[in-house]
């Protein structure tokens, strides 16, 4: 006969294999939720993605011409030539890089100003908003050839009827007025999105911080550097890793507006990758302009999200 302990032995060990097996479901259950949900767009990130970068990373060591089936292993050929015998793509480097420090400026100052101009009490800030965020929904082609237009034709038209200089000069030929018109272009278009950033952080700041500021007496200017900028310094950090990718990464704007000119002063890197692989059929040379690319914007982009958020800390 079964005594009484067996029994509730038996029944603790059969409950515990229950309990392992619950919780055994359990765990599937759970494998499989997520992968219903992270499955697709995982697998889309790898096959749009991760794929094409090692694709690349591999036809860097070649000298593929993007055409024939014929792939040659070149090794560090192509990175040699980079840095010994190919001037043209490091003057689209110091385009690209000036570009981007300028464009990254003053397209956050215009649109934090925007933000600030539009947290306020205004009866048509919803309005205005929708206005100043439209360019960013505009393609880049089609927004670079209608400023070419009003380039070469509007500011003629006004230069001529106003008298002014400076709606008078060559805007898209000469190298000095063609960088800033890019600037100006890049900046109408981009501004509106980073002024969406800056709002939203804007209105998550406590009112009553602002109102204890001003029973003490602090100025407005006071209030915006001691206390707003340093609480919404997050979206500082957003808005320029945003830019700066952006700026760098030029392509679309740069190629409508100017293609490069005039005499490849205004070229930036990415139209000097997609000219070297695909007009020149240098598909391989290409590819290791475009990892040496990836590998500096990593780089800035790195440093600039470190900082900023050091300094997230520190406030």
């Amino acid at each position: 006969m079964r005594t009484e302990v067996d029994v509730d032995g038996a029944y603790m060990e059969k409950r515990k294999k229950s309990d392992v097996k619950a919780k055994r479901m359990s765990r599937i259950k759970k494998i499989l939720t997520y992968a219903a949900f992270v499955g697709p767009a995982l697998l889309f990130f790898l096959t749009i993605q991760i794929v094409p970068f090692i694709m690349g990373v591999s036809y860097s060591f070649t000298s593929w011409n993007g055409v024939s089936s014929a792939v040659e292993w070149v090794g560090l050929d192509n990175y040699i030539k980079i840095f010994t015998d190919d001037s043209k793509f490091f003057n689209s480097f110091v385009f690209t890089t000036k570009f981007m420090l300028a464009a990254v400026f003053i397209s956050n100052i215009i649109g934090f100003g925007l933000a600030l101009l539009l947290n306020i009490a205004l009866k048509t800030k919803n309005i205005l908003r929708t206005v100043f965020f439209i360019p960013n929904v505009i393609g880049g082609l089609l927004l670079g050839f209608i400023w070419q237009f009003i380039f070469i034709k509007g500011f003629a038209s006004v230069g001529n009827l106003t008298g002014l200089s400076f709606f008078n000069q060559p805007w898209l030929g000469d190298e000095v007025t063609a960088f800033w018109g890019i600037v100006i272009v890049f900046a109408w278009q981009i501004s509106g999105y980073m002024m969406v950033i800056y709002i939203a952080a804007l209105q998550s700041v406590d009112k009553n911080l602002l109102d204890a500021a001003k029973i003490d007496g602090a100025s407005s200017v006071r209030m915006l550097g001691s206390i707003i900028i340093p609480l919404i310094l997050p979206a500082f950090t957003i808005c320029f890793f945003l830019t700066i990718s952006m700026a760098f990464k030029i392509f679309d704007l740069n190629i409508s507006l100017t293609g490069g000119g005039p005499f490849n002063s205004t070229e930036s890197v990415a139209i000097n990758i997609y000219q070297e692989a695909f007009q020149n059929n240098r598909y391989g040379l290409g590819s290791a302009k475009s990892i040496l690319f990836f590998i500096v914007v990593a780089i800035f982009t790195t440093v600039q999200v470190m900082t900023t958020k050091k300094k997230e800390v520190e406030a």
